[in-house]
């Protein structure tokens, strides 16, 4: 007999730090899961971070790995800085500088150009990403040399605004201090240019951080790249969660990891919830469909003594099984 503990479920939301890979995030996961004495688990992560960007990494055990895939189409905020006056062929600090400009945009140009920048926009991907161009990673074929011609796609911006705007934290944009600092918009004030700016923006899957930082330089009549970025929430889940990766280890050291794992049904905040009865828990185990609901359509959580059963699907009365939860129930 096994003296493993059971696999854990659930979600470790990461507090990820600049030069560690999403990928590498996993490994160490898995090693502390090892360390710590775990069946064999599945891990995965809601959504790539670059290594050069930090913060909220969602990273899935068990069987929340099964939600992994809706945390990739979930909206994001990231908090970014744009440096004007170089272009570099990552759009990031890695990159080497391919133009440079000496002009510096005015704050209130800034003000005014986010607008045009939110809502549903075309933008183009780094050439330095993980987009496939003929099936082959896009930052595959720059790095090998290649010229690499990127499609435009359609994305959306949420909300785009000033650091200072966050609602989830203090005032720490260029507006930090207002006392005595002349409005942006007052044709009468004096000319107060930006070597950078920090700025936050709410938007949807797909959406190229860096690209748009490039994006709005050009369009204030300069050039750009990100100098920091920083996720500040995944789907549902806000950096007020994240852990770091050394509390991490500290933690798994002295206590059982479950203690830092927010629940599978933490990832699906957002849908209601269907309670089973033994029976037709049952039924929904075997991939049964259960018909004469009186819920309303759309996607639901089923749950038995609030443990997750399955998402499922209502339709006219019926509900069918999308996808099914292996997880011990409390009462069994």
């Amino acid at each position: 007999m096994s003296d493993l503990k059971p696999a854990p479920h659930g979600w470790l939301v990461l507090d990820k730090p600049r030069g560690l890979g999403s990928t590498q995030a996993v490994s160490a996961v898995k090693r502390l899961l090892r360390q710590g004495g775990y069946a064999k688990t599945k891990v995965g992560h809601g959504g790539t971070l670059d290594p050069l960007a930090e913060g909220v990494l969602p990273i899935a055990l068990g069987e929340a790995t099964k939600l992994a895939g809706r945390m990739l189409d979930s909206d994001k905020i990231y908090a970014f800085t744009i440096q004007f006056g170089e272009e570099t062929d990552t759009l990031d600090t890695e990159g080497e500088v391919i133009e440079r400009t000496d002009r510096r945009p005015p704050m209130a140009a800034i003000a005014a150009v986010l607008e045009h920048f939110t809502g549903e926009i075309e933008q183009v991907p780094p050439a330095y990403s993980a987009v496939k161009v003929d099936g082959k990673r896009a930052y595959d074929r720059a790095r090998a040399g290649e010229e690499v011609e990127m499609t435009t796609r359609r994305v959306t911006i949420h909300k785009l605004g000033f650091e200072g705007e966050r609602e989830d934290a203090p005032l720490r944009s260029v507006f930090a201090t207002t006392a005595g600092r002349p409005d942006p918009y007052d044709p009468q004030a004096p000319l107060e240019l930006a070597d950078s700016i920090t700025l936050v923006a709410h938007v949807s899957k797909g959406t190229y951080i860096r690209s748009l930082a490039r994006d709005i330089a050009r369009a204030l009549g300069t050039l750009g790249h990100v100098t920091y970025l920083r996720r500040i929430k995944a789907g549902p889940f806000r950096e007020d969660q994240a852990i770091s990766l050394d509390t991490l280890e500290k933690n798994a050291k002295g206590a059982a990891i479950e203690n830092l794992l927010l629940p599978l049904e933490a990832g699906l905040d957002d849908i209601p919830v269907l309670t089973l009865d033994p029976t037709s828990a049952q039924a929904v185990r075997q991939g049964r469909v259960l018909s004469d609901l009186p819920h309303t359509d759309g996607l639901h959580l089923a749950t038995l003594h609030d443990v997750p059963v399955a998402l499922m699907e209502l339709s006219g009365g019926s509900a069918k099984v999308v996808r099914g939860f292996n997880l011990p129930d409390v009462a069994e």
